[in-house]
């Protein structure tokens, strides 16, 4: 049986095919990567035809398609069970705030999208984004604990899915609290998510509109 596919869409912008990149990387699993272009004429068509879900970032591995990012995670982990705490209740917490992040905070998404080609600058941000941005460091604040440099210690799936919310308080100049920014910056000097940056940078597949600074 070869290697799994993750198909992913545009590095400095795709902030969904990130999240399980990072934890196929963490879980220590080999595998191959597509990119598919976001944006063009023929994206649909390609992702369409890649997947029921129509979406990146998609994981081809046994003859199963995988088509979200929260499920190839939790693929992911099967196979590397460390990559999730191994405390049930931190587990659990872990797997709460992973599912907010997953399914809430438009506001910010739609303020702020993960462009890692950016220039560092602040914009304006509306009362939904702010209320965001605050819902995030509460609960940051209320889940992580003392005995490492992430959320619950040791890396997991949540760092995952607040990497890429790391990359836009960045890029976007977001201030923070003292305790979140020494998260963000923790998220933001790892080795796989510079990997991920450098090649971010070397790409010459960004979709129209977007400029690389």
């Amino acid at each position: 049986m070869g290697r799994p596919v993750l198909h992913i869409g545009n590095k400095p912008l795709s902030s969904w095919s990130l999240r399980p990149w990072l934890a196929l990387r963490k879980a220590g699993i080999a595998f191959d990567e597509h990119m598919i272009p976001l944006d063009r004429p023929e994206t649909r068509a390609a992702l369409e035809a890649l997947s029921p879900g129509g979406t990146v970032p998609v994981l081809e591995t046994g003859g199963e398609v995988i088509w979200d990012s929260l499920a190839i995670c939790e693929w992911a982990a099967e196979r590397a069970p460390q990559i999730w705490p191994s405390d049930p209740g931190m587990r659990a917490r872990a797997r709460a705030v992973t599912a907010s992040m997953h399914s809430g905070f438009a506001a910010l998404r739609r303020a702020c999208p993960m462009d890692l080609c950016r220039p560092v600058a602040p914009v304006a941000l509306d009362e939904a984004t702010c209320r965001d941005i605050a819902a995030i460091q509460a609960m940051w604040a209320a889940v992580r604990i003392d005995e490492g440099p992430f959320l619950f210690g040791q890396w997991s799936i949540a760092d995952a899915f607040f990497t890429p919310v790391a990359a836009r308080f960045y890029h976007f100049a977001v201030p923070l609290d003292p305790a979140a920014q020494i998260y963000c910056d923790t998220l933001l000097a790892d080795a796989d998510y510079h990997d991920w940056v450098e090649a971010a940078r070397r790409e010459n597949l960004v979709p129209p509109g977007h400029q690389h600074a």
